[in-house]
């Protein structure tokens, strides 16, 4: 095909969301979408129209966000929102013409179906109720949804945290490795990773560290991630400083933390705090 119209990249760019586990960096994003669609080899040997087709797929993920469909972070991860997840496809020329009719911006998706979403965090009475009530009702939380969403849920921390190329692989038979992504040190050496991810209300045990070594060892990685909702024995966190391939623990408390930073699931209202300083003015 020609070089596609705007309204020709809405559909496949949901699509290719879809299959990159419904979060994705704008490279990754932007070569699924060229995979996925039929381009003729002039197309894709000229510069111009390479440009023109990401400018149309920017302008396809702006009208879709408008439509409240998808959503990006502060680092630049394009997701579903909770309404996406639902739509497999949309009329292109529907949603273009909701967007031109749109006269202030929309808030935020989350904001918008915030009052439908169970499991709201609460704020307590002291920080310290408050500190454990959020992490114990996010942990619940995570450990009532599927695992393939646990899985994606990993998937997109790790996109914000900068790696990338990152896949969810796990099936039956997986030798203990649910996906692979890549880390860049210093913009210029990638390091390949291997994670784990598991939903524990307990300890992870020494020999399941092990065995994801074990995993990590077969594959010649030299890099793993462990992430549960429980937390590690202290064999456990031996064994994983102890051995190569090494192996880093993420723990329920440290995941809470992580989403609480990178605002994925969690909301976070700071009260401004007003201090008049009567020394300043006396110097003016």
């Amino acid at each position: 095909m020609p070089v596609p119209s705007l309204l020709d990249l809405m559909n496949p760019t949901l699509l290719a969301l879809r299959e990159l586990g419904g979060s994705a960096a704008v490279v990754e994003l932007n070569e699924k979408i060229i995979q996925s669609i039929s381009l003729a080899d002039d197309v894709l040997s000229q510069p111009r129209s390479l440009r023109q087709i990401h400018d149309r797929m920017g302008f396809a993920r702006t009208y879709l966000k408008k439509q409240g469909l998808i959503t990006n972070s502060e680092r630049g991860i394009w997701s579903f929102t909770p309404t996406g997840w639902e739509i497999p496809m949309v009329d292109p020329k529907e949603v273009r013409r909701e967007a031109h009719g749109i006269t202030r911006p929309t808030p935020p998706p989350q904001a918008a179906i915030e009052p439908d979403i169970p499991g709201e965090v609460e704020q307590a009475a002291s920080d310290s109720d408050e500190a454990a009530s959020w992490r114990e009702r996010l942990l619940e939380t995570l450990l009532s949804i599927a695992p393939d969403a646990f899985e994606r849920l990993c998937q997109r921390m790790l996109r914000e945290s900068g790696f990338i190329g990152v896949e969810v692989t796990g099936r039956t038979g997986d030798q203990g490795i649910d996906g692979h992504g890549v880390i860049l040190m210093g913009g210029m050496i990638s390091l390949p990773v291997l994670f784990q991810c598991k939903r524990y209300r307990g300890n992870v045990a020494p020999e399941e560290v092990r065995a994801f070594r074990g995993a990590l060892a077969r594959r010649k990685v030299d890099n793993g991630i462990l992430i549960t909702t429980g937390g590690f024995t202290l064999k456990a966190q031996e064994e994983a400083s102890d051995g190569v391939p090494r192996i880093d623990l993420i723990d329920g408390s440290r995941l809470a933390d992580k989403l609480k930073e990178m605002r994925l699931g969690i909301e976070v209202e700071l009260e401004e705090k007003v201090t008049v300083n009567t020394d300043w003015f006396k110097a003016v």
